[in-house]
This record gives C-alpha cells, structure tokens and sequence, in this order.
C-alpha cells in the first residue's frame, strides 16, 4: 500500500527525490514500518481549517518543539492516508477530519530522530498529508502535555524552526492559496 500512495507522487526537490527513492527500497526490502529499524516509515497530517485558513500544531514534548501530528502505523495497519487520519483523531479529538483538497502525499521527508535512553538515534521517513475539520473549536490534545495551537500560516512559520515542516507549511500555504 505505501508503494501504490508513493507511486503518482512527485516530488519537489532532488532531497525529496531521493529521501523517496530511501523510501521505495525500504518498502521492496520486507516491512517499511517496523519501528526497530534504523529507518522506518511514519505518517503525519498538517490540519487546517480551510474557512480561517489556520492550520493545528501539536506540542511534542519529546522534541520541545511544535510540530504537526502523526506517527508510527499500528500493528497490520499499511495504509497510509488511514493512518494519517488515526493519528490525526487521536492527537486532537477531531472526528470530523478529512484528507484535504483531496488524499494526495504532500510532501515526503526524511527526519532524524535524537537517541533517548529508551532508543537508539534513527530516522523517520514521514509520508505527510493535510487533513480539514469543519469543527475547529472541537480541537482537544490526547493529553495535558500535548498542548494544540490554532495558527495562522505566519503565526506557524514562527513557531517552529523545523526546516522540513516549513516546507511542509508552505505547501499548505500554497494549497489554500489555490483553494
């Protein structure tokens, strides 16, 4: 399944290009979500509200830094717009998402993940998608420490200092440019 979600995909860079052409050998390689490889594949979703033209950060307290929601594919899940929108529900309370202009990859990126005392340093390869909710008030983290901020695009530029997720955020930008 992420080889068919992977295979219309173009991308955006030649950094892109190749963090998907990591991703495709991952995949014909055996299980590209098992979470004890050095690399494996996540999801995440930038959540907009279309209408106001914000978009939902999550606070990830592990990183100290707001980031979008997302994360690692439960056992037998391999799809991964379906695990996008888990996530996404999980983490903000939102029923009511769905993939937003439509369930296209908007950007694929390889990330390092810092070693803990848990785990070793490693990296993930993120499929991202945007997700839209009717219901932006309805917003409420998994938990106290996973604070939820509404932002404007701006107002998300300056709350991170992920280059990958700016990119992700100016794709967003120019989606709702276009919408």
């Amino acid at each position: 399944m992420l080889l068919d979600a992977l295979s219309g995909y173009k991308p955006q860079s030649d950094a892109e290009a190749a963090d998907i052409e990591r991703v495709r050998a991952l995949a014909a390689a055996g299980d590209p979500w098992l979470r004890s490889s050095p690399l494996h594949v996540t999801v995440s979703a930038m959540v907009v509200h279309p209408p106001t033209r914000r978009v939902l950060l999550r606070w990830h307290t592990r990183e100290q830094t707001w980031l979008q929601v997302g994360g690692h594919a439960d056992p037998g899940e391999t799809e991964p717009l379906a695990i996008a929108v888990r996530e996404g529900r999980e983490e903000t309370g939102l029923t009511d998402l769905v993939p937003w202009p439509d369930s296209a990859i908007v950007h694929v990126v390889i990330v390092p993940v810092r070693a803990t005392e848990r785990e070793a340093a490693h990296e993930h390869a993120d499929v991202r998608f945007v997700l839209a909710t009717d219901q932006p008030e309805q917003a409420r983290p998994e938990h106290p420490a996973a604070k939820l901020r509404w932002l404007s695009i701006p107002e998300s530029y300056a709350a991170t200092r992920e280059a990958n997720l700016r990119e992700t955020l100016a794709r967003v930008e120019r989606l709702l440019d276009g919408a």
